[in-house]
């Protein structure tokens, strides 16, 4: 298709639907009497260009907190112009966000605000680019509406939509299923190994402990002597290597993503099986911790940030060490070890000799290894299909978008999705 077309027309931002920044210029940022209510309040953290839409979010307004604020409606689209420059997404529900947010109501009868979004994906560098320089490397609301985007009819932009939220409406499905099984290895965790239900629990007769009472059988040890912490792992120097950042990290999964490949052999060092813990503030507060099983065999090694801890199973197995260094228990005792200057203190390993757990006997951490090593391998799989669903949306994006691929004589399905 030729993109100068009479009916692809260039406009900016504000003809194609309402721009204004969120509110909360004047917040006092530790002003805990804003926040624990009902209003979700969405911060630059939680827009990622990567995800279609948000319905998550970490920090919620109050009364107070919302009359200083604004609720934007379901539909809007967030796009950030501080921190992470650029990066958009849509809300699937009613939220309030700061003003380093810019939101964009679309006008019913001009815009799909899908095509909006996907369209700021394409020239995210261009925006990053015009941002630096300036205060904080910010973008400003007016230096975006200056851009132009190159709009063809309003038929033309939802089948350009539909073909692309496709993909991301599969990545969404795969991402909920991640969530699901990861769930589910928790919640066996905790009833295994906390609540001590496990199966045949009830023929199982119980004895005191530093712990409290504990299956007979089973041991109290110190977490130092059922794992090895950071434990020597050889990288070649020569060569490059897979390397993970601490940006590769999860809050709240297992996943490792964005891995790279570097040279060198400086920083922890990893197997698969491995978990890789912060050890430094506010990472590890964060909940940042990952699962490596990415690595082609066990005899592959990988490198990556010093400012991990790497936990091995010596006598557990690797799926409970992740599930345990998930536990607010875990995370809180590392958290009470950590000194430093402030912004920049780390864990103490020593505190994992402090930190006690009970070693099961081998038949039920065989039984449990069978159970969740399958849930830990199938989010690996949906992980990987994930990013190749990604990969084609991406190559697709920039000729859609550009009219480069003609859509206006495909039959596509552009029922409008709800949010």
């Amino acid at each position: 298709m030729n993109n100068t077309s009479t009916n692809w027309k260039l406009m900016k931002l504000h003809e194609l639907g309402f721009v204004g920044r969120g509110r909360s210029r004047h917040r006092p940022r530790n002003d805990t009497s804003l926040y624990e209510g009902k209003y979700p309040f969405i911060q630059t953290g939680d827009v990622k260009a990567a995800d279609l839409y948000i319905s998550s979010y970490t920090q919620t307004y109050n009364e107070k907190g919302l009359a200083q604020s604004k609720l934007w409606e379901p539909g809007t689209l967030c796009i950030t112009i501080a921190a992470n420059i650029a990066e958009t997404a849509i809300l699937k529900i009613s939220a309030c966000f700061p003003d380093s947010i810019v939101g964009f109501v679309p006008f019913a009868d001009v815009t799909d605000v899908r095509f909006v979004k996907y369209y700021i994906d394409t020239i995210k560098l261009r925006m990053q680019n015009v941002s630096k320089g300036t205060t904080q490397d910010n973008l400003s609301l007016d230096k975006l509406l200056t851009f132009e985007f190159l709009t063809p009819p309003l038929s033309t932009q939802r089948k350009i939509a539909a073909i692309l939220s496709a993909y991301d409406d599969l990545i969404e499905n795969n991402t909920c299923r991640i969530a699901i099984l990861e769930e589910m290895a928790q919640s066996l965790y905790r009833e295994w190994f906390v609540h001590f239900r496990f199966p045949g629990h009830e023929e199982n007769r119980m004895v005191e402990s530093a712990l409290g009472r504990i299956p007979e059988g089973w041991e109290v040890v110190k977490t130092s002597s059922a794992l090895e912490i950071d434990p020597p792992t050889k990288v070649p120097r020569d060569g490059e290597k897979p390397f993970i950042s601490m940006a590769s990290l999860s809050n709240n999964s297992m996943l490792i993503d964005d891995m790279e490949s570097r040279t060198g052999n400086s920083g922890s060092k990893f197997k698969n099986g491995d978990t890789l813990f912060a050890r430094i503030t506010p990472c590890l507060e964060n909940g940042k911790t990952g699962y490596v099983q990415f690595l082609p065999s066990a005899d592959s090694v990988a490198f990556g940030s010093t400012e991990f801890i790497v936990l091995r199973s010596r006598t557990l197995c690797p799926e409970y060490v992740y599930l345990m260094a998930r536990s607010n228990e875990f995370r809180d005792n590392a958290i009470k070890s950590m000194t430093g200057a402030t912004g920049r203190q780390r864990v103490q390993v020593a505190c994992f000799d402090k930190f006690l757990l009970t070693q099961p006997d081998t038949k039920t951490l065989a039984a449990f290894r069978k159970i969740v090593t399958p849930l830990f391998h199938n989010i690996y799989v949906l992980a990987q299909k994930n990013a190749n669903l990604r990969r084609t949306r991406d190559l697709l994006l920039p000729k859609l978008i550009s009219g480069e691929v003609d859509v206006e004589r495909l039959e596509v399905d552009t029922k409008a999705v709800t949010v």
